[in-house]
């Protein structure tokens, strides 16, 4: 391996960066890719599905045979609200390999009690997210039904390119988000990233449900970053 890559690949590494160190196994040479960076062929291709599994391996591209060592931050999940549907969705969340986090002001409700075994944080997210920023591997779920508490994490969330962004409530709860979150600067396109009403369409009704459902999306735009604008691109 060249020192240099090694270099690179290990500061990719600590800043929570995707990278995939790409060695020619016909004559040794390596090379450090990261991710959205443009491959052409089929090992670019091959590449991108990489990024997306994770999985390292060999594979058969261009004519030659090509080792992928893949490097993907383990994805985070910060839930805005320590309420019914988080005491759900954190423990199943970190079954699924997310690094869970939750944030509420309200001491109430943010106790160990409710929360055991999961890293939770009572105070406003403005303190949180300071040291603990939000970033390209990191899920939002905002969860409170609270703009006070709900509406800075979700503009951070965007600013920073979350994979994942969704917030609890009602299409009219929405409407008054969205225009709360234009008066803050975000453009439409920003703010359509958003999944309102949070969760797939299963029809859940109880906070367990509403929590499967919330996990499975994440999931889903988890393991396809990327591939709209993959797709937009090649159009």
């Amino acid at each position: 391996m060249d020192p240099l890559n090694l270099k690179k690949l290990n500061a990719k590494r600590a800043a929570r960066r995707a990278a995939i160190l790409v060695t020619d196994l016909g004559d040794g040479r390596d090379r450090l890719v990261r991710e959205g960076d443009p491959v052409a062929g089929d090992l670019g291709s091959a590449i991108g599905k990489a990024f997306l599994s994770g999985k390292s391996g060999s594979v058969e591209a261009d004519g030659r045979t090509f080792f992928l060592n893949v490097h993907v931050p383990p994805p985070r999940l910060v839930i805005i609200g320590a309420v019914h549907i988080s005491q759900a969705l954190a423990p199943m969340a970190k079954i699924a390999g997310y690094d869970v986090e939750i944030i509420d002001p309200r001491t109430a409700f943010a106790t160990p009690e409710r929360f055991a075994g999961v890293t939770l944080h009572a105070e406003w997210p403005e303190i949180v997210l300071k040291t603990r920023p939000i970033d390209a591997y990191t899920a939002l779920a905002a969860v409170t039904h609270d703009p006070k508490i709900d509406d800075y994490p979700i503009e951070m969330a965007l600013k920073a390119g979350s994979f994942y962004v969704g917030a609890l409530g009602s299409r009219k709860t929405h409407a008054k988000r969205v225009e709360r979150l234009k008066e803050a600067g975000l453009d439409e396109a920003a703010i359509g990233r958003i999944h309102a009403p949070i969760g797939v369409d299963i029809g859940a009704a109880s906070p367990a449900e509403i929590a499967v459902a919330v996990l499975a999306q994440v999931i889903g735009a988890f393991r396809r970053r990327g591939l709209a604008d993959a797709r937009n691109q090649a159009a």
